[in-house]
């Protein structure tokens, strides 16, 4: 059996203040970085292998504070990037007109073909999630990953994991450097494949985190 770790980055200064992220980036606040050394103190006894982040800044600091508590070096994928959100990257959530918080929306309310102009659907982003997921079947045996990537992209990660379709409404909370984790089996009373162990746990955090809409 095959377990894979999935870690949200840490809190960012565009997450405080309520900015729309996407492919966009923002640096960790001093909160982020002790969330992500959390992390690291929580799993550096269960035999990490590997430390896999998306290439933007947010997650590779975030991965690069997991990895030095696993005694890891960290591999970078850009599949794992968060959605791109077009038009709407850097916008502040509060000052968004009533056509722009609807093209939003659409990306959390079940709306089948929920897009955001220029940029990706959450089918899409399922797609290259579940390449990079599965990317780790190709690791020697006895690895165990952990990968680190954002709240959009694990939530339809997990939720299609589930047999939901990607754009399902969103109903998964993933806090800053909440810990999920999807196991590879075979087993008589699971489905084979990919099942969810555990998701958006942040018992190892001593104080709150945001999800994305949260001050």
């Amino acid at each position: 059996m095959l377990q894979v770790y999935l870690v949200r980055h840490g809190e960012t200064l565009w997450n405080a203040a309520r900015r729309i992220q996407g492919q966009s980036d923002s640096a960790l606040t001093d909160k982020g970085e002790y969330q992500a050394r959390q992390v690291g103190e929580c799993v550096k006894h269960v035999g990490i292998t590997h430390v896999i982040a998306s290439d933007l800044g947010r997650t590779r600091r975030t991965a690069e504070i997991i990895a030095h508590a696993c005694g890891c070096d960290v591999k970078l994928d850009p599949r794992l990037r968060e959605l791109n959100m077009g038009v709407l990257e850097q916008r502040p959530i509060d000052h968004l007109t009533e056509e722009e918080e609807s093209w939003r929306k659409a990306l959390v309310n079940g709306t089948v073909n929920g897009r955001i102009p220029q940029g990706e659907s959450m089918a899409e982003m399922a797609t290259r999630m579940h390449e990079a997921l599965n990317a780790c079947l190709q690791l020697p045996a006895g690895s165990r990953p952990l990968l680190v990537s954002h709240g959009m992209a694990l939530g339809v990660l997990v939720s299609t994991i589930l047999g939901l379709p990607a754009h399902a409404e969103r109903r998964l909370r993933l806090r800053n450097c909440s810990i999920s984790r999807v196991d590879y089996q075979q087993s008589d009373w699971l489905a084979s494949g990919w099942i969810v162990e555990t998701a958006g746990d942040i018992s190892h955090l001593n104080a709150p985190a945001l999800d994305e809409l949260q001050r």
